[in-house]
Order: C-alpha cells, then structure tokens, then sequence
C-alpha cells in the first residue's frame, strides 16, 4: 500500500514538472518580437506546402524540330457563269450560302498509318452506340465481287462504245420503278451508242437483268455489276479510308452508308474509267458527247450571277483528271456521316472553290439551266398540269427554255418521289419527248 501510494506521487511531480516546462516554452515565445515570430509561422507554412504542391516534371528531350503548318491565301469565290437572259427563272438564291473553309490539301502519298487514332471516334460516343460498331458491315463484300475488273474491262473493250456511263443503285431491287427504267430511255435515246456500267449489288442478279432485258433485247449495251471497292478505290485516297472503314475506324455517321459510299464511288468510277456519271432520276434530254469536264451549279446569286452551289448528282471527267483527285481526297479528309450532303454536293463545292483559278485545273462549271433547271424546293411545279389558261402559257415558255438550254433535268427524288405526274405537266411532256418503248404509266412515275 505504501509502495502504490509513493507511485501516485511521483507521477503527480512528473505531470507538475511537465506543466513547468510547457509554461515556460510559452513564456519564451511571448518574449520574442513580434517579427521573429511571424518569420517562424511563414518557415512552417513554407516546409508544409512544399509537400502539399509538390509535382513531378518529366524529362523532355532536349529539342523537338516543329513541322510548320502551311496555309497559302486562296480564292474562295465562285466563279463567274455566263449570263443567260432567263437564268432567273431557274436560279434561286442562298439566304446563306456555305461557308469555304481555306485548307491546303497535300498531294497523294502512301499512309503507313491511321490518320484517325484506332478507335477514337468511340470515345466520345454513348454506350449503346459503341456496342452497335461490331453489327456494322459493308455492304456485300467477298470474293464474288472481284470479278468487277474483269466484267467492266471486257464490257467496254467488247461493245465498241462511243461514250461510257456509270450510275449507282444502293436499293433493293424492288424499288426500281418506271422512274429509274425512264431515266435509263432518256440516256438511250440521246446515245443510242453509248455504254452503261450500272454498279449495284441488288441489280447484279438473275432478277436485276430481267429489267434490262428490254434494252438488250433492243441492242443496247448495259450490264450491272456488284463493286469491287477495293479495286475501285485502289491507289487513291479512298483505299486508306476504306480500309479504317472495314476495321471499323471510321464513325459511318447517321446518313445511309450506301449513299455516302454512292458519293465516292462515283468520283472513283470516273477517276479510274473516265466518262459521265447520271444519278437515278434524271432525265437525259440531249447528247453530253461534246462536253469534257464538266460539273453543273445548283443554285447562283441572282444578282452577281456567280455560283454558290454545286452538285454531284452529273459529272463529266477525264480518266485521271485532277479535280476528281482532290474530290477524293476531300472526301476521305473531311468525312463527316451526319451530315447529308457534307460528302456530295458540299463536298464538289468546297473544292471547286479552293481551285477555281489554279493552273493545271481544267474544267467548266456550267449554269444551273444545264443539268438542273429546277431546284429541289420547286420541283412540285414540274409535276403539275395547267390550272388554267395564264398557268398553261407559263408552262409551256418553261418547258421551250429547257428544251433550248438544258443538257439534262434532275427530279430531286428525295423530295418529289410522292407527287404524281399531272397531264400537260413539264415532266409529262419530259416522259413523252424522251422514252424509246413509252410502256411506263404515269402512275409509276
């Protein structure tokens, strides 16, 4: 009991002795000045955030040569067109005409690499949406599509052709209708010579060539074939683009595949073949035999005449020539699938722009009234019959200024695949001038 009691005591002295200590640190302090206090506060505060911020910076090497960027000045202008006296009833003008981006495009060289990262597109995409990549499949590829060199080579070498033609049909076969059959009469009747490549996966069959079988029973030379992409886009720019496309490196956007593939395709038919690319639904009024590198305006200034927008929709081009060249390469640098007409219309504009002027570009850009004497926002007008004495007189000074200075007529199916040919409508009297065997009602159309 002794001992215990002896313990308490030392260890009181000891709490004593410590509390001694702590009041004279303290009295220490106060007797310092003010200044040299604070200078110690800092040295604490200092010693602490050295810890907290502290960050590691990675070596470098020692000097990195930069590549500089080389944007030389361009005209981004349209072009002048020749002023005809009734152009202002065929052209419209943009409220907002597109804007040119100014890029310099390098030529042609061999990629040994992606020019998107692996992937990249995916990143940026919701979940769902990357999960839907491995469903996507390019249309119809394999080993039975190689033959296109073959059959296309033989055809044209074979058929004595005066002049070649190339369309595309992505659809199926059942949505041929007496619109396209039309537009393949009108081309006929204008080139009862001429030889047609229609590329097509859905026509390349026993049941396709059943539609062609008038023509061919009638002499003339069609053949559909499926594509060979990889032949056709071999050693330009849209092989590097393909082949990321079927890797699936390439964001195929929300437009239809087969129309953006439509868009390339075309430039790459006519780089590799030359010739004369027609969409579907347009009417061939006369022979395009004379014309060489040719694309048409869609829309002009009413004011300045100057063209503000082109389209793909006919096109006229050597083999090789250099304008399809830079479409090709535009199309695979600037791919973009949700926006429609970004990879065509768009597309022939932008470059048409950047080159009007330069040497070594030789080509014609030829007044809406060629190939497009009504636009898309007015086509409803060609379908209809006169409504009374006033219209018919309209109608029929239209109808004598297309016959007088149009090459072709677009139907802007996209817009006008509902409406129905009215009697003593332009297009009636279009259909009547322009069938060889005239067996498709109007009701088709």
């Amino acid at each position: 009991m002794y001992q215990i009691t002896k313990l308490n005591q030392n260890f009181l002295y000891f709490l004593h002795y410590l509390q001694n200590i702590k009041r004279s640190f303290f009295a220490f302090l106060f007797c310092l000045p003010t200044s040299l206090l604070a200078l110690l506060l800092i040295l604490l505060l200092v010693y602490n955030g050295s810890f907290v911020f502290y960050i590691h910076i990675p070596s470098f090497p020692a000097r990195i040569s930069p590549v500089p960027a080389k944007f030389p000045p361009e005209k981004v202008a349209g072009g002048s067109l020749p002023k005809f006296a009734s152009s202002a009833l065929y052209a419209l003008r943009e409220e907002n005409p597109p804007v040119i981006p100014k890029t310099h495009l390098p030529p042609y060289q061999k990629q040994n690499f992606s020019l998107v990262p692996t992937n990249s597109y995916l990143a940026s995409r919701p979940k769902k949406a990357r999960n839907r990549r491995v469903k996507f499949k390019i249309p119809r590829l394999g080993a039975k599509s190689r033959r296109f060199s073959a059959i296309v080579k033989g055809f044209f070498q074979n058929s004595s052709c005066k002049i070649k033609f190339f369309m595309t049909w992505i659809s199926s076969l059942e949505s041929f209708g007496g619109r396209e059959f039309l537009a393949l009469e009108s081309l006929y009747k204008s080139h009862p010579n001429a030889c047609l490549v229609m590329v097509s996966n859905s026509l390349d069959s026993r049941k396709g060539r059943l539609i062609f079988k008038q023509f061919l029973d009638n002499g003339f030379k069609v053949i559909a074939v499926k594509p060979d992409y990889d032949y056709i886009f071999k050693n330009t720019y849209a092989q590097e683009w393909f082949n990321r496309l079927k890797k699936g490196n390439v964001d195929p956007g929300l437009i239809s595949l087969g129309q953006n593939l439509s868009n390339l395709l075309r430039l790459a038919l006519l780089y590799k073949f030359g010739g004369i690319y027609l969409d579907t639904d347009v009417i061939v009024l006369k022979n395009l035999s004379k014309l060489r590198n040719t694309i048409g305006a869609q829309t002009v200034d009413s004011e300045t005449k100057n063209w503000t927008r082109l389209n793909n929709a006919v096109l006229i081009f050597d083999k090789n020539h250099p304008l399809l060249h830079k479409f090709i390469q535009e199309f695979t640098l600037t791919f973009d699938g949700n926006k429609w007409g970004h990879n065509g219309p768009y597309l022939v504009s932008r470059v048409v722009a950047r080159v009007n002027g330069r040497p070594g570009f030789n080509f014609t850009v030829l007044p809406p009234s060629a190939f497009y004497p009504v636009d898309w926002r007015r086509v409803r007008s060609f379908f209809l019959g006169p409504r009374n004495e006033q219209h018919s007189k309209l109608l029929h000074k239209k109808l004598e200024l297309i016959n007088r200075q149009s090459f072709t007529v677009h139907l802007w199916n996209r817009q006008s695949k509902l409406l129905k040919v009215e009697d003593g409508s332009i297009v009636n009297h279009l259909i009547l001038a322009s069938c060889i065997f005239c067996n498709s009602s109007l009701s088709t159309l």
